[in-house]
C-alpha cells in the first residue's frame, strides 16, 4: 500500500479519471490518503478521514511512508481556525490554506504555519458557531470550503473542525447517530435530513436555535424549519421535505 498527503491548498477529487469528470469531493490541506490505483496521469485514493474514494491528477499526488502517515493519523486532531491563511514553504514560497485544514503534518511537510488554529473538542455551541462561519458561501457540488460548498461538505466541515467524523455524502451521513422521533426533541447542531420523491436522502442541514436551520442551497442560508421541512421566507414555500433528525454528539 502507498500512502500520500494534500499538500495544496486544494485538491479536486472526481469520480472518473478525466478532468472532465464530475467532482465528487475536495482534498483540503493536509488530508491523507491511500493510493489504491495507479494509471498515466491519474490516481485513485481513498481519504483516511471518510474513507471516501475518488480519483486525483498524479501531477497533485505528494507521496508519504507508512511511518508518516501513521505518525500524522493517529495524533490528535489539529486545524486551522482562520477563514484563509497562508502556507510557507522550507522555499519561503507562499501559498493559501482555507479554515478546516489539517495541520498536524507541518513538520513532515516541512512547512510552517503562524495563524489561528486549534486542537477540536466535541461542543453543540461551537458546532453552531463554526456554522456561521460559512454563512452565505456558494453552493458548489463537491465543494467542501467558504469558496465553495455542497450541503454535506458543509455539515462534514462543520463536525470536523469540531473533531467529529461525518461521512461524505447526506445519504451516508444518514447512517450515523441517533435518530430522534420529533423535532421537539432537537437540539442546535443536530443534524436534519430531507428526501426526494422517491425516499432517497438527497439533502441534510444542521440546527440552530428557535426552528431555524443553516444549510447550503444556492447560498448557506438559514431558513425556518418545521416538522414538513424547510420554509423558504422569500418564496413562502416549502423547499425540501423533513426525513428525520440525527443527534451526532
Amino acid at each position: 500500500m502507498e500512502y500520500g498527503i494534500c499538500h495544496l491548498g486544494i485538491i479536486p477529487l472526481r469520480k472518473e479519471n478525466s478532468h472532465l469528470s464530475e467532482m465528487v469531493s475536495q482534498l483540503l490541506y493536509g488530508e491523507c490518503y491511500k493510493l489504491i490505483e495507479k494509471r498515466k496521469k491519474w490516481a485513485k485514493i481513498r481519504l483516511e478521514w471518510d474513507g471516501y474514494e475518488g480519483w486525483i491528477d498524479r501531477n497533485q499526488i505528494h507521496e508519504i511512508s507508512r511511518e508518516d502517515f501513521e505518525k500524522i493519523t493517529q495524533s490528535n486532531l489539529y486545524i486551522s481556525t482562520d477563514l484563509v491563511n497562508y502556507i510557507t514553504t522550507k522555499d519561503d514560497l507562499l501559498f493559501p490554506i482555507l479554515i478546516g485544514s489539517d495541520l498536524r503534518a507541518l513538520k513532515i511537510l516541512k512547512h510552517q504555519f503562524e495563524g489561528e488554529s486549534l486542537r477540536p473538542k466535541k461542543s453543540k455551541k461551537a458546532l453552531t458557531d463554526t456554522a456561521y462561519l460559512f454563512h452565505n458561501a456558494p453552493y458548489l457540488w463537491g465543494g467542501k470550503t467558504l469558496l465553495g460548498i455542497d450541503c454535506s461538505g458543509f455539515t462534514q466541515i462543520v463536525y470536523k473542525i469540531n473533531g467529529i467524523k461525518l461521512n461524505r455524502d447526506a445519504h451516508q451521513q444518514a447512517l450515523q447517530g441517533q435518530t430522534l422521533s420529533f423535532i421537539e426533541e432537537s437540539e442546535a447542531g443536530d443534524l436534519a435530513f430531507f428526501d426526494n420523491a422517491e425516499g432517497k436522502i438527497t439533502h441534510v442541514g444542521l440546527l440552530l436555535e428557535n426552528h431555524h436551520i443553516i444549510h447550503a442551497s444556492g447560498t448557506v442560508r438559514i431558513d425556518r424549519i418545521d416538522q414538513s421541512g424547510i420554509f423558504n421566507s422569500e418564496t413562502q414555500s416549502h423547499t425540501h421535505k423533513l426525513r428525520f433528525i440525527k443527534k451526532m454528539i
